[in-house]
C-alpha cells in the first residue's frame, strides 16, 4: 500500500473516531495502536509505552497544570464577578458598555486562566443574565460572551501555546509575548463591532441620566487589583529572565489560590476540593492527549505519512500566500471537528517544515494557528463556547447563539488577514523585548 493511500485510510479512520464523540485521547491511543499492528504488527507494541512516556518527559508541561490551577483558582471565586462589575461601572456610558465590560472582562480573565471554557463560563454566569435583564439583544448577549471566551487561548499565559510550542520545539516565551498585541487587536474589533450593532439598533442600558459616582468606581477596584497584579508579575518574572515559564506558572498559581483565600475567605474544605478537583481533571485530560498525540506522530512519522505530506504540498509550486491560504481552510476545517489541544499536537510537527520552507515565521504562525483554534470553538458542530453559553441561558434556542456569534468568527477573519498583511503585529514584541529569532 502507497504513503498516499496509507495515509488516506488513517485520516478517514482518525477522523471516524473523533467524530463519533470517543475522547480524544483515547480515541487518538486506539487509531495509534491499531495501524502499528495493522501495518507494522505486533512487533512495533514495544515502542508505544516508551513512546507514551516520552511524550509527558517534559519539565515544562509543568507549567500546565500551574496554569489550569491558576484559572481554577479564580474560577471557584467570585473574582470574574468583580472583575466585571468594576468594567460595567467604568463602561457604563458607552453604548452596549455591558457587552464592552463582559468583553473586557474576558481579555482580563484570559490573562489569569489561559482557557477558553472558563473563561466563557465564568464570565459568561455573571454577564448573560445580566444583559438578558437589562433588555440586549439575545444574539449579542450570547455570542459577546461566546466570542470573548476564546481569547482565554490567545492571551497569555496560554495553554496553546504551550502545547505548540512543546510540538514544534519552539520558544513559549516568544509565542506569549507574540499574543498580546493580537490579542488586543482581536479584542478590540469585537469591541467595535458590539459597539456598532448595539448604535445601530438604537440600545440603551441604562437610562440617559443615571450615573455611577466616583465613589462607586473606585470601589470596585480594590478586590480586583491583587490578581492584575499578579498577571504583570508573571509577565514580568517570563519576559524580565527572573523565571522560567514553569517557575512562573508555580508562583502565579501559589499566589492566586493564596488571593482566593485572603480576600474570598475560601476556608472551606470543599472550596479546596473544587480547586483541587478542576486542575487535576483538566491537567490529566491535556497531558494524555499530549501523549496519546506523541504516539500517533510517532505512527504518522514511522508509515511516512507527515514526509509524504509535507512533500506533496511542497510539489505544488504554488505562491507562499496561496499555501498559508490552504493551511488555513485545513486548520479551520479540522477546528469544526476536533478539539484545539488535538489539532495543535497532531499538525504542527506536520506543518512547521512547510511554513518554515515557505519562508514564514514559526511564531507568527503560532499565534495564526491559534485564532483558526478561536474560530472552532464558536462554530458547530464542537464549538464548545456555543453549548458552554447554552447551558447558561437554557431558554435561548442554540440557533440563536450560533447566528450571535457569526460576526465575531469574521471579525477573527478579518485579524488573520491583518496578521498576514502587518506580521510585525506579532512578532514585533518578542523581537524588541528578547532581540531577534535566529
Amino acid at each position: 500500500m502507497s504513503p498516499t493511500l496509507q495515509g488516506t485510510v488513517v485520516l478517514v479512520a482518525t477522523l471516524a473516531v473523533l467524530l463519533s464523540g470517543a475522547p480524544v485521547a483515547f480515541g487518538l491511543g486506539a487509531v495509534s495502536l491499531v495501524f502499528l499492528l495493522i501495518f507494522q504488527g505486533f512487533d512495533a507494541l514495544q515502542v508505544v509505552a516508551e513512546t507514551f512516556y516520552s511524550g509527558l518527559n517534559d519539565f515544562t508541561l509543568v507549567s500546565i497544570p500551574m496554569f489550569v490551577m491558576m484559572g481554577a483558582a479564580i474560577g471557584s471565586s467570585p473574582a470574574g464577578r468583580d472583575l466585571y462589575e468594576a468594567l460595567d461601572r467604568w463602561l457604563y456610558r458607552v453604548p452596549g458598555g455591558l457587552a464592552i465590560s463582559n468583553l473586557g472582562a474576558c481579555a482580563i480573565f484570559a490573562a489569569l486562566t489561559g482557557s477558553s471554557p472558563a473563561c466563557c463560563a465564568a464570565i459568561g454566569k455573571m454577564g448573560i443574565p445580566e444583559m438578558r435583564r437589562r433588555g440586549y439583544p439575545d444574539d449579542v448577549a450570547t455570542g459577546s460572551i461566546c466570542a470573548g471566551g476564546t481569547l482565554g487561548i490567545l492571551i497569555p499565559p496560554s495553554i496553546t501555546f504551550i502545547l505548540y510550542g512543546i510540538a514544534t520545539e519552539t520558544s513559549i516565551g516568544r509565542l506569549f509575548l507574540a499574543g498580546v498585541l493580537p490579542g488586543l487587536m482581536l479584542t478590540g474589533l469585537f469591541m467595535l463591532w458590539t459597539l456598532f450593532i448595539i448604535w445601530k439598533r438604537g440600545f440603551r442600558a441604562h437610562a440617559a441620566h443615571f450615573r455611577y459616582s466616583w465613589r462607586e468606581k473606585l470601589q470596585a477596584i480594590p478586590k480586583i487589583a491583587p490578581f492584575i497584579a499578579i498577571i504583570v508579575g508573571v509577565i514580568y518574572a517570563l519576559y524580565g529572565g527572573l523565571a522560567t515559564p514553569s517557575e512562573a506558572a508555580g508562583v502565579g498559581a501559589a499566589l492566586c489560590v493564596a488571593l482566593a483565600v485572603v480576600i474570598y475567605r475560601m476556608w472551606k474544605a470543599r472550596d479546596w476540593w473544587a480547586i483541587l478537583r478542576d486542575t487535576m481533571r483538566e491537567s490529566v485530560m491535556i497531558l494524555t492527549i499530549i501523549a496519546a498525540a506523541v504516539l500517533f506522530g510517532y505512527v504518522l512519522t514511522s508509515l511516512y505519512l507527515t514526509q509524504t505530506l509535507a512533500q506533496a504540498i511542497a510539489d505544488m509550486h504554488v505562491n507562499r500566500w496561496v499555501l498559508m491560504g490552504i493551511i488555513n481552510v485545513f486548520l479551520l476545517v479540522c477546528g469544526f471537528f476536533i478539539p484545539p489541544a488535538a489539532i495543535i499536537l497532531m499538525a504542527s510537527p506536520i506543518l512547521l517544515p512547510i511554513v518554515r520552507a515557505a519562508g514564514f515565521d514559526p511564531v507568527w504562525f503560532g499565534v495564526i494557528l491559534t485564532i483558526n483554534m478561536e474560530v472552532g470553538l464558536i462554530h458547530p458542530p464542537v464549538g464548545l463556547n456555543i453549548y458552554i453559553v447554552n447551558s447558561i441561558a437554557p431558554d435561548v434556542p442554540v440557533t440563536r447563539v450560533m447566528w450571535g456569534t457569526i460576526p465575531y468568527v469574521l471579525c477573527m477573519f478579518l485579524a488573520i488577514v491583518i496578521l498576514c498583511i502587518f506580521p510585525g503585529i506579532a512578532t514585533w514584541l518578542p523581537d524588541h523585548l528578547m532581540g531577534a529569532a535566529h
